[in-house]
This record gives structure tokens, sequence and C-alpha cells, in this order.
């Protein structure tokens, strides 16, 4: 028998759901974290939006207080704290993520199964332990990048996704590339297992994909398998200004490269951090308040 499942619930801005949908490890102490689900409950108000934490057994006082600080605007706020009656807690996690159509992608979970676009490249990802579900901007836009390089023309044999999540990026560029081999890699250990099970589950050929884990592109595969054609990296911007140097050297000559997971206030920083590694810009998506970009390393240094 399953144990009970309680929900935490707290108001939150627009911006703190996009910042924890971006997260990567929102408790970093809690051994049994809780599952996030984020949601606009009122289009008519769109920054107010609702933060649910799904718990497998009451949650105690420090559950609590972690979740209360994941959102400051609600830190007077007393939080609603229920007993969820024999559901599925990841189900009900999940319900509320609609399926998202980005170019000829369209990803959704298990509770949207069984409407499928006949005309779509189609990924069953699940919300849960990693992040990368298809339904932050960042993760859209750059299924959005992705689609529109295959619709110029691009074609690539060596990719590398790091901070891969949930594996979705990797996936959907085999996918428009089937010759291609990949690496997917994240400094999650979590992030791997996950990405391995939607490999499974989505039939991505095993033997074109590595994994590993890894901090950046800290790691033996990634000496191997470089230089590469196409490497995505949707993290935060910081760490890819920090990265900079190391993630522009894997890329050949007239590479190219995805950045995502920054706002749109700090993507002149983080583009200038690639200039100086030989990178120029090649294009641009703005989803909500966040960027990606697309940047192309020169063939020859000036």
């Amino acid at each position: 028998m399953s144990a009970e499942s309680w929900k935490i619930t707290l108001p939150c801005t627009r911006l703190e759901a996009e910042a924890l949908a971006n997260s990567t490890d929102p408790f970093p102490t809690l051994d049994e974290p809780p599952v996030l689900n984020t949601l606009e409950p009122d289009e008519t108000k769109p920054e107010e939006w609702l933060l649910e934490a799904y718990t497998e057994g009451k949650p105690g006082a420090d559950i609590i207080a972690a979740v209360q600080a994941l959102v400051p605007s609600a830190r007077k706020l007393k939080p609603r704290v229920e007993k969820v009656e024999e559901q599925d807690w990841v189900t009900l996690s999940q319900a509320g993520l609609e399926p998202i159509r980005a170019g000829r992608f369209y990803v959704h979970t298990s509770a949207h199964s069984d409407d499928v676009p006949a005309d779509a490249t189609v990924f069953q990802i699940e919300a849960g332990r990693a992040f990368g579900t298809g339904h932050h901007y960042t993760t859209t836009g750059c299924l959005q990048m992705l689609d529109r390089l295959k619709r110029q023309g691009a074609r690539y044999r060596m990719i590398a996704d790091v901070g891969t999540g949930t594996g979705l990026l990797a996936f959907a560029a085999m996918s428009l590339w089937p010759r291609a081999h990949a690496i997917a890699t994240d400094i999650d250990p979590v992030s791997i297992e996950v990405t391995a099970e939607n490999a499974a589950l989505n039939r991505v050929n095993e033997h074109r994909l590595a994994l590993a884990v890894a901090e950046g592109v800290d790691h033996p595969l990634y000496d191997e398998l470089a230089p590469f054609d196409l490497v995505v990296a949707n993290i935060l911007a910081l760490p890819l200004i920090e990265l900079a140097p190391s993630i522009a050297a894997t890329l050949m000559p007239g590479g190219t490269l995805i950045l995502a997971g920054l706002l749109t206030t700090q993507a002149e920083a983080v583009a200038s951090a690639y200039r100086a590694q030989g990178m120029r810009m090649g294009d641009t998506i703005v989803n909500g308040d966040w960027s990606i970009l697309m940047m192309r390393k020169r063939r020859r240094a000036r």
C-alpha cells in the first residue's frame, strides 16, 4: 500500500514559477524532496500563479518551510496543507501540464496520451524528478530553435546536450538528424537516471546516445567524442558564462551552439562571454522573459 499523499499550496509570482521550472535541484538538503508543480489558475491574471508541492506522507515543518522558502512573495502567508484522498500524487502533479506544440514537436505526459497529432514528432516526458518536460519557456524555445535549424537545412553528426534534465532536447535533436550520435549529461545523477528511463520510453536508439553525470563538459566522454557540430546548453546564465571557454572548445569550427536558461536581460552578458571565445550570433528566440540564443563558432580566428 502506498503512503498517504499530501499537497502544500502557496501563491507565487510568474517569475518565481519560471525560476522554479528552471531549477535543477530546489531541495538540495532533503533526502525525499516534494514533487513540484506550478500553474496559472486564471489566464486573466498572468502574474498570479500557484505552487503545489506533493509529498508522500504528511509533510513536517522542515519540508513546509523549505517549500515556502522557494517563493519569497509568500513568505508571510500560511501554506495550505491538505491530504490528497486516494489519488496518485505523481499523476496529480502532471495533470496540470497540458501538451505543448513547438514546431514539429509534440510533448505530453501520460495524462494526455489519447490525442496525439499524426503529423508531429511525439515525445512522452513525465513531470517529476527532473526539469525539462517541454513546458518551460526555455525548453520550448530550444525545441523551436532545433526545428528552425532543420527547416533551414542544417545537418549535424555529433551532438551534445549539456544540462539535459530529462533528455528531451537530445531526443529531439536525434530525431531531426537520425544519423547523428549524441551525448547527454547533467550535474544531477537523478537527471541521468530519468533520461535513461525516458530514452527507453520513447524508443531512442541507445547505441547513438551516451549518458554521463558531468559538471559542464568535464567528463572523459567529451574528450573522446569532441569536437561537436551542435551543442545545446539549457542551464542558467551564470553557469553558462563560467563554462563559456570549455563549452566553446568542444565545438568544431562552424559548429552551432544553442544557449538557454537565461532571462532576456542576461542575454547580452551571456552572448559577450561566447563572443570572446570565437562565437558569433546567429539567431534569437524570445519566449516571455526568456531568450534562446543560437551562435556559431567562427571558422577561423580574426
